[in-house]
């Protein structure tokens, strides 16, 4: 079978529309036309129907179009892993981590990861904390790197750091030996973006509320947003302290104390599978336990 003819359909199908399916794939709309009546040729069957100017798959393209995807993905999964046998590499290394462990604590880790196994093709997949046990315990992910403790019980999960949370509100740009601003009266006055954490908040305002203070927030999901609203003047938030340490050394964000508060701090930890792991994720989990030593497990 023609590899193109079954991308040819996924893409037609994704579009439901052969000129379109014709620019994303860079050729002409009769090489569509064709490579579709081919399949039903090869098949036995019709794909797809006209309505209108656009197209749908029947009851029989619908069926089909998992397992033409499956076969497509096998394909690409067999290209990539020849290619990268052939640049040198002999084992893969799938690892799942939190944007903002990808961008605070990941590029020296890889650094010295490709440093001493320079044959290990690694791969990284972003993904929002309560997604990566899933990812681990499924196979997806050879290791995970997140900043919850996962519910899946087929896990060990390691504690390797504490970060503290601390109160960021944007730098007024003034005199750099002025006083600092009232922490209760900034967050009374300021929005509060909340919720970029995936543990610390619900307790964290409760705490706020309880001291009487009147709040008005903004969930806001992603770490990078908050930090970006933080500086457009839109609010304030809790944040660990190693995800706006380039804001606090450029004076872009200051760091107000909150005495009578008692911050939390944000844990991130290692997940690998309670059934074993290959000898990549042995080599970076050893990297871990000399940078974080002692890695305190949790379950």
């Amino acid at each position: 079978m023609d590899f193109r003819v079954l991308q040819t359909f996924v893409m037609a199908a994704t579009t439901e529309n052969f000129h379109q399916t014709a620019e994303a794939l860079f050729i002409a709309q009769p090489t569509v036309s064709q490579h579709i009546r081919l399949l039903e040729k090869e098949l036995g069957i019709k794909l797809f129907e006209r309505v209108g100017k656009r197209v749908r798959l029947t009851p029989a393209g619908k069926r089909y179009l998992p397992h033409a995807r499956g076969i497509l993905e096998q394909w690409h999964n067999g290209m990539e892993d020849l290619m990268a046998w052939r640049q040198g590499y002999r084992e893969k290394l799938h690892v799942a981590v939190s944007p903002i462990i990808a961008r605070t604590r990941l590029p020296h880790l890889l650094h010295r990861y490709t440093k001493q196994y320079p044959d290990v093709d690694v791969s990284i997949k972003l993904a929002d904390s309560v997604e990566i046990g899933p990812l681990v315990q499924s196979g997806q992910a050879d290791i995970g790197l997140t900043r919850m403790i996962p519910g899946e019980l087929q896990l060990s999960v390691y504690k390797l750091y504490e970060d503290p949370v601390v109160f960021a509100v944007p730098h007024n740009g003034g005199d750099m030996d002025a006083p600092l601003p009232d922490w209760e009266h900034e967050l009374q006055t300021q929005r509060l973006l909340t919720h970029n954490h995936p543990v610390y908040w619900d307790d964290l305002l409760l705490m706020l509320r309880q001291r009487g203070l009147s709040l008005r927030t903004m969930a806001v999901s992603h770490v990078d947003i908050t930090k970006w609203f933080i500086e457009e003047g839109l609010g304030v938030s809790f944040l660990p302290r190693s995800a706006i340490s380039r804001e606090l050394f450029e004076n872009r964000f200051i760091e107000l104390p909150t005495p009578g508060l008692l911050m939390p701090k944000a844990a991130s930890y290692l997940l690998v599978p309670k059934t074993g792991i290959s000898e990549a994720a042995q080599g970076f989990t050893d990297i871990l336990a000399g940078l974080y030593a002692p890695m305190t497990p949790i379950h």
